[in-house]
This record gives structure tokens, C-alpha cells and sequence, in this order.
């Protein structure tokens, strides 16, 4: 199953990017052998700012992906319950697994109401270059305990 991480704005420059791309190059590796991957990192830009329009591009760059929406009013998860959440997902026999991060203020609704799930990583509000890489290591970690690897120490 193809995952992607599809975030509004650039990811720029920086330890942040550098830190998002090296753990979904990881997932990609790690999770190939289990059928999980590649991981890829999507920037979107829009036009026009504000969550309508960022809302719609984010839903034309996930085509066909089940989509899970990161906000903050999302639900929380341990590291454990959100590999097995995606090795369900990718044992359903979904091919693509999408998630989307929104801009400044946020996802638009359409968006929510499109995901399968609204995912949060605690009440805080994480900057953007922060949040790609916050959810690629948590991929990255998903893929090793699916793998039986001993990165994960609980």
C-alpha cells in the first residue's frame, strides 16, 4: 500500500524537511518488505489561500487514496495502535493511504468530512515543517514494529 504524507505549502529547506524526507525514505525501506510503501511527501500550493481553496486541491492530490486527515480535534493514538491502524488499513486491501495536513487555518471541513479518520497528535498545534515530520517518523515506526524490528522500545 502506497502511502503519502500531503501537506499545504512548501516544506522548504531546513532540519524539519531534511527530518520528514529521511524518515519517509525509512518507512519506504522498512516498509517494503511488508507491503507498506513507498512514502512520499506531497507539498500542494494554492492560488488562493484559506481552507475552500486548500480544502479542494488537497482532495485533487488524493484521488482514489483512503484519506486520513490530521487536525488537532482528531483522535490520539499510541505508536502500537497506529501501526496496527494501518496494517488494518492496508489488510482491507486499500492500495493508497493519504494523509493530509491543511494550512495555516487548518483543514476545511470538506476535507474531514471526506477522511476516514481525523487524527491528532495531542491538543497543541504544531508548526507545518514540524507536523510532515512528526507524522513521517510516526509512519517510519509503524512500519518497524509491523516489521519486527527493534527501533520501537516500549
Amino acid at each position: 500500500m502506497k502511502l503519502s504524507i500531503v501537506a499545504i505549502g512548501r516544506a522548504g529547506r531546513g532540519p524539519e524537511a531534511d527530518l520528514a524526507s529521511d524518515y519517509a525514505l525509512r518507512a519506504g525501506r522498512t516498509g517494503r518488505g511488508i507491503g507498506l510503501g513507498p512514502c512520499e511527501l506531497i507539498d500542494v500550493e494554492t492560488k488562493k489561500p484559506g481552507p475552500g481553496p486548500e480544502g479542494v486541491a488537497l482532495l485533487a492530490a488524493t484521488t482514489g487514496a483512503r484519506l486520513i486527515a490530521c487536525d488537532e480535534r482528531g483522535k490520539t493514538f499510541s505508536s502500537r495502535a497506529f501501526a496496527d491502524l494501518i496494517r488494518d488499513i492496508r489488510d482491507g486491501g486499500e492500495r493508497h493511504l493519504a494523509f493530509v495536513i491543511g494550512g495555516a487555518d487548518g483543514l476545511d471541513e470538506v476535507v474531514r468530512d471526506a477522511a476516514s479518520l481525523t487524527l491528532a497528535f495531542g491538543p497543541q498545534t504544531w508548526p507545518h515543517a514540524l507536523a510532515r515530520a512528526m507524522l513521517a517518523e510516526q509512519i517510519y515506526r509503524a512500519t518497524t514494529l509491523l516489521a519486527g524490528t527493534p527501533y520501537h522500545r516500549d
